[in-house]
């Protein structure tokens, strides 16, 4: 084959890059070592929701990209999510001021460049950090999200979905952790033998372990991520009064330490969103565009039954109008079914210092569509702002691959002043309802007695008996100080235990049989057998309400209970 003149590469790129419709202009394609400003290289605003990749290695510039894309998108009206890992990204707030070498750079990529502030709207895991406060309850947390963070396993997961199911049975509504530490500790008592027995699959061995790595989320200050107000990802789809997009930007400042739970929350808002939002099905553009950064910590050791669930929504989703961007280091990074359903890719440079380095590199390099380029070359040579890039096009096919030398921000690359940041967060209409945590009437005050008791002075028909508090806060207490190797911090229990308080359980409520014939019974043993062996018990016992009951979401999440 004839090896292309500069002419001929440049054809192809500016045929293949377009567009008709609008776009997120990206940068100037980078041929035979110049950067040809006549060759814009550009992604359809109307493919957003094809999901993408930005991919690189440390230090190659994949931040500033997501800033300058999130830039475009909030100018097009597009509500973003972004994770502000380093605290680079409250920027946007402050429109940047120009500088010699910032007006050569767009110069050389015909860039019409104007300092401009976006309207950006901070947030913190349960108040972690300069933000309104994201909470989750447990109940919408669901089971197996839960069960990432706490690192469970395969069967311990399966018998966190029974816990799940009991309570939702009995009515014990669980908020925050302690909710689901009372349920469990009522479930290994005494008392509650009778019930771990009826929910068949759950050994009071297995019930201990969860109990105990529950406790130790507590010991590690996670409570407060926790409990209400619960955040309504509906505020993540807002416009500003001026009908650009609001840039929803969650602080991250101890992600180092809570890693696990940084990406499992992340994805929380993803599955939320995927809960309630209506199919949409092709739009002019996006409703949301989400960058989920760090991604490999959502991958790293997770169950088989979590790769399913994040496989689910990310091919779903798109149906509902939401655009997900993975942001990582390599391709690698990502499991083969979600990659495949990533249709813009946007790849910083990669380094290949090791055998591992170049395994990684090698990989990459086949996930190309054929090129004018030596990619292996590319992307070790590729300079920090610079990345390969291929999108989908309006026709849905894959647009030439263009190493291309990236637009630049217009506001700040890099953190906004505290004043700002403070003022901003001040005047946010989400911090009146989202601002002060509540600690309602929930499963702990119903199993330890501490709401209103019936006037009988027995426990309520249908409703376990109630736990003496003293035992409850006593096995938390040990369990920390075993974990910890310290006093428990925690406060010594009040005096003495109160009755059940009432609100049976319905008494005319009809009773579970004990196996299912014909089609539900085929459906009953199909879900357990997807869901764990603990499950599938659980499943046969549930007879009509099964998929009520059963089917709370994708990762096991409820349905809302809108405010």
């Amino acid at each position: 084959m004839a090896k292309k003149t500069t002419a001929e590469k440049l054809a192809t790129i500016q045929q293949g890059y377009t567009l008709d419709g609008p776009t997120i202009e990206l940068g100037a394609a980078i041929v035979d070592g110049e950067v040809h400003k006549e060759a814009q290289v550009r992604l359809p605003l109307s493919m957003m929701n094809r999901h993408g990749l930005v991919a690189g290695a440390t230090g190659t510039g994949k931040t500033v990209t997501l800033h300058m894309m999130a830039e475009q998108l909030s100018t097009a009206g597009v509500p973003v999510f972004l994770a502000d890992i380093k605290g680079d990204l409250s920027g946007l707030a402050t429109a940047a001021t120009a500088s010699e070498k910032l007006t050569a750079r767009t110069a050389s990529l015909g860039q019409q460049w104007v300092g401009k502030a976006f309207p950006v709207e901070f947030l913190s895991l349960g108040g972690d950090g300069n933000g309104v406060p994201v909470r989750a309850t447990i109940t919408s947390f669901g089971p197996i999200l839960l069960s990432r963070i706490m690192e469970l396993n395969d069967t311990q997961e399966s018998s966190l979905q029974l816990i799940f199911h009991f309570a939702d049975q009995k009515k014990l509504e669980l908020i925050d952790l302690k909710d689901l530490r009372a349920v469990i500790q009522f479930l290994t008592s005494d008392e509650g033998k009778a019930e771990l027995e009826d929910l068949g699959g759950l050994s009071k061995a297995t019930a201990g372990v969860i109990l105990r790595e529950l406790v130790n989320l507590e010991a590690q200050g996670m409570e407060k991520f926790f409990g209400e107000p619960e955040f309504d990802t509906a505020e993540l789809l807002r416009t500003a009064p001026d009908g650009r997009g609001v840039i929803s930007c969650l602080e991250l400042p101890t992600l180092q330490t809570k890693p696990m739970l940084f990406s499992t929350f992340l994805m929380w808002l993803l599955a939320d969103l995927f809960e309630d939002l209506p199919e949409a099905g092709d739009l002019d553009k996006p409703k949301l565009v989400f960058f989920l950064d760090e991604a490999h910590l959502l991958f790293t050791g997770a169950s088989k039954a979590f790769l399913e669930a994040i496989t689910t929504t990310v091919r779903l989703i798109r149906s509902k109008g939401v655009g997900i961007f993975f942001v990582t280091q390599t391709p690698r990074d990502v499991p083969a079914a979600v990659l495949g359903q990533l249709a813009n890719r946007v790849q910083h440079a990669l380094r290949a210092f090791t055998p591992e380095d170049a395994k990684a590199l090698k990989a990459t390099v086949s996930t190309f569509p054929v090129s004018d380029y030596d990619l292996a070359e590319t992307l070790t040579s590729a300079g920090i702002g610079e990345a390969v890039i291929t999108v989908m096009n309006e026709r849905g096919a894959p647009t030439p691959v263009a190493l291309t030398k990236l637009r630049a921000p217009e506001s700040v690359m890099g953190p906004s002043t505290d004043e700002l940041i403070g003022g901003t967060i001040a005047a946010s209409p989400l911090l009146p309802k989202y601002g002060t945590a509540v600690d309602n009437i929930s499963a702990y005050e119903k199993l330890s007695g501490k709401a209103a008791a019936p006037s009988t002075g027995e426990a309520a028909p249908g409703r376990p008996p109630a736990l003496d508090p003293h035992a409850v806060d006593a096995e938390a207490r040990r369990i920390e100080e075993e974990i910890l190797g310290r006093p428990s911090s925690r406060p010594l229990p009040g005096s003495a235990p109160i009755e059940w308080p009432s609100a049976p359980v319905p008494a005319n409520a009809p009773a579970p049989a004990p196996q299912q014939d014909g089609m539900m019974g085929d459906l009953a043993g199909v879900l357990g057998g997807a869901l764990g062996g603990g499950m599938k018990s659980m499943a046969r016992s549930l007879g009509t309400q099964l998929g009520r009951e059963l089917l709370r979401g994708v990762f096991g999440t409820s349905s809302r209970r809108r405010r």
